[in-house]
């Protein structure tokens, strides 16, 4: 690949990052490597000499975004429009896509895979100095941050996400994940701690655990054993954090059932700092749908879990994931799921319409449903979680709660927003305050005189 030298004289760049969480952590590795290495964020991308999309391809609108993404800023690249010398893809989409967008996207410098990320700053000095032999940077993903590399935190300051491990060992038959992300890599139990801490140091409140399989984690390591349905070695990391992060709020994402063992809702059931929340994803209550999907879980293993879960936590708070028209789903599998829906009541719940992804096992599963039954079945289902998110949500009208104030309401500076230990940030409700003064990042007590449909509203309620 012939490069001549593009040089960075004013070193701003521009990012954007596209998809999830653990998406995000991975963009603020980067931007934390950028930053010792000189560059400034720039809000505006016509300023930017560098400018970075790391993306994500979970599913064809993720696609899409990413595409249209890097295409919108690749006019920047015009030296009547900006200042763009490198156009750099990054994530899922260059990890999946990398052979296949060089052809297609001539305008993109640079394609880095998600095991390559933390590479950027040599990379994009080698492309300065025109000694870039190839575009593409892909390999199997491997890589895990620690606690020794930089990380600009660009979520709010009052809260974090906390990458516990990377990839996945699971192979659902829908799933992509471990084609992008690879086989999983757990972070040491002080790894996390000396994160943990130095979060909590800037200002940190609320520490979000995050992964492709939070019960997965810890079963890479040497020591790993799990005995008489207690994992030590999930219990210890909790604890380690429960006990000396210093966060006031520390959230659990992605904990599947199947593994959810007694101890850890023990520890959640005592714990002042573990939020009494839960995101627990299930796909379905079909026990021959969950076997297509190759999901170790049955409807009675879930529902025997989540009673536990309900015995041993008082008013816990349930997020889950559920997908329709799975290949094979027949109406009495459709029919098995509303019931189980219904029967458990979520909290919170993600309904996703089954669609082929390259490279999956499940694209090849016979009985597709069509298309027009998989909407109907997604509406349906809608409906019936919107009544329950209703009627749940009534069990806070006149209680006084703890809220994290987010700062004022996005639609209106009259009002304040704030989250409940019952709200995850970016996919639950909010609390709407209308009466009171609060700080960013403050944690106050908000009576609850109001209830929506996915929101509550309240005042804040002052010791004298």
């Amino acid at each position: 690949m012939d490069t001549t030298e593009q040089k960075f004289n004013t070193k701003k760049l521009y990012f954007s990052s596209l998809g999830c969480s653990k998406n995000l952590v991975d963009s603020q590795v980067m931007l934390g490597h950028l930053g010792l290495d000189g560059f400034s964020i720039s809000p505006n991308p016509e300023e930017a000499e560098v400018i970075i999309v790391n993306t994500c391809s979970f599913v064809e609108a993720a696609k899409a975004e990413s595409i249209e993404t890097i295409l919108d800023l690749s006019d920047f690249k015009d030296p009547e429009l900006g200042n763009c010398k490198a156009l750099v893809m990054s994530g899922c989409m260059a990890q999946r896509y990398h052979n296949e967008l060089e052809k297609e996207m001539p305008e993109v410098d640079m394609f880095i895979g998600t095991g390559e990320y933390h590479k950027i700053v040599p990379l994009l000095k080698a492309f300065e100095e025109g000694k870039l032999e190839q575009k593409s940077f892909v390999e199997i993903p491997k890589y895990i941050h620690t606690e020794f590399d930089p990380r600009l935190n660009t979520s709010p300051g009052y809260m974090a996400w906390l990458k516990i491990s990377e990839g996945c060992n699971r192979n659902c038959t829908f799933c992509i994940i471990p084609t992008l992300r690879g086989r999983l890599r757990s972070r040491t139990i002080d790894s996390l701690l000396t994160e943990s801490k130095s979060l909590v140091e800037s200002g940190v409140k609320e520490l979000n655990l995050i992964s492709q399989d939070f019960s997965d984690y810890g079963s890479d390591f040497e020591e790993f054993k799990r005995v008489d349905d207690k994992n030590p070695i999930i219990f210890n990391m909790l604890k380690e954090l429960d006990e000396n992060s210093g966060a006031d709020w520390i959230r659990i994402f992605y904990f599947y059932p199947d593994d959810l063992t007694e101890d850890v809702m023990d520890l959640m059931a005592g714990s002042e700092k573990i939020c009494k929340y839960l995101d627990m994803p299930i796909q379905h209550f079909s026990s021959k749908v969950l076997r297509r999907m190759n999901r170790k879980a049955t409807n009675e293993l879930i529902h025997s879990k989540i009673n536990m879960l309900r015995e041993k936590i008082p008013g816990v708070v349930l997020r889950t994931s559920v997908i329709v028209g799975f290949p094979g789903e027949t109406e009495e599998d459709f029919e098995e799921l509303l019931d189980g829906v219904r029967s458990v009541r979520f909290n919170h719940l993600g309904v996703f319409k089954y669609s082929d992804e390259d490279g999956t096992p499940a694209i090849r599963l016979k009985d597709k449903v069509p298309q027009e039954i998989i909407e109907e079945r997604f509406e349906k289902l809608y409906e019936v979680q919107k009544e329950i998110a209703r009627e749940l949500n009534q069990k806070y009208l006149g209680q006084t709660i703890e809220v994290l104030v987010e700062g004022v309401h996005e639609e209106t500076n009259l009002l304040l927003q704030g989250r409940h230990r019952g709200q995850a940030p970016d996919i639950d409700g909010k609390v709407i305050i209308n009466d009171g003064v609060a700080e960013m990042g403050e944690i106050v007590r908000v009576e609850i005189t109001e209830v929506l449909d996915y929101d509550l509203v309240g005042r804040i309620i002052r010791d004298n």
